[in-house]
């Protein structure tokens, strides 16, 4: 197979005449890093009150919380991210239903795929908290309890901070998954990475230069995330814990 390698294409002035194609590449970077990072906090927010729940004692609040996690965990991403962005304005109360219809589009299409990244995220993220909580000796909550503070205190001052610096490992999965599943977004418009790199072959017919483009991008922020991560473990590590020293 021939093919004209052109990596200069880069550097050429892009369609749009206001950038060129590497800041077609970069302006979808910064677009898949907001959104990353925004339902990352989301996801890390929710994951850990749902983890919470989980574990408390009340079937009614441990039943809610396990069906959050069946729901947004068992659905396909793809699917969730249609049903927020096409079908949930078509359900909400008209007026609000309207604004959102009204909103720009960029808009519309960030909103709903951070809402969906943050959901489908916060269920894999409670399910590791959980399991950091259960793996914590029972007297650490019985201790608690005995020294006077409510359920609530004890899972907040005692057995959260323990229960999340062990799960730090399988989290920094989950993060760089939320990087990963933001590529969906661009099924609704969203130019993320991956997005402007198919629009870049669009309009340059370079999908090898465009394509490994992308992939670099996304290894390096890999890369940045495992170290980042890899610093905070270092940091959090419980000695006598697995893992720790």
């Amino acid at each position: 197979m021939t093919y004209a390698w052109h990596w200069e294409v880069f550097l050429q002035p892009a369609a749009s005449g206001d950038s060129t194609y590497l800041g077609w590449m970069l302006a979808g970077l910064r677009i898949t890093l907001a959104l990353s990072l925004s339902a990352w906090v989301m996801a890390l927010v929710l994951g850990a009150l749902m983890g919470v729940l989980r574990t408390v004692p009340s079937r009614l609040w441990s039943g809610l919380a396990a069906a959050y996690v069946e729901l947004f965990r068992n659905v396909p991403l793809l699917v969730q991210l249609f049903i927020w962005y096409f079908v949930l304005p078509e359900l909400l109360p008209a007026a609000w239903g309207d604004a959102y219809k009204q909103m720009d589009p960029f808009a519309q299409q960030f909103v709903a795929a951070l809402v969906c990244l943050g959901f489908f995220t916060s269920a894999r993220v409670c399910e590791q908290v959980r399991s950091g909580i259960n793996s914590l000796p029972p007297g650490q909550r019985n201790a608690g309890l005995a020294l006077g503070l409510t359920l609530p205190q004890t899972y907040r001052y005692v057995m959260l901070p323990m229960a999340l610096r062990l799960v730090v490992p399988p989290l920094t999965s989950e993060f760089l998954n939320v990087f990963k599943n933001s590529a969906v977004a661009s099924t609704i418009g969203l130019l993320e990475l991956a997005a402007q790199g198919r629009q870049l072959v669009d309009y340059t017919a370079q999908p090898y230069e465009s394509f490994i483009a992308v992939t670099v991008f996304y290894m390096l922020i890999n890369v940045v995330v495992m170290a980042a991560m890899h610093r905070v473990e270092q940091k959090v590590r419980v000695p006598g814990y697995i893992g720790g020293k």
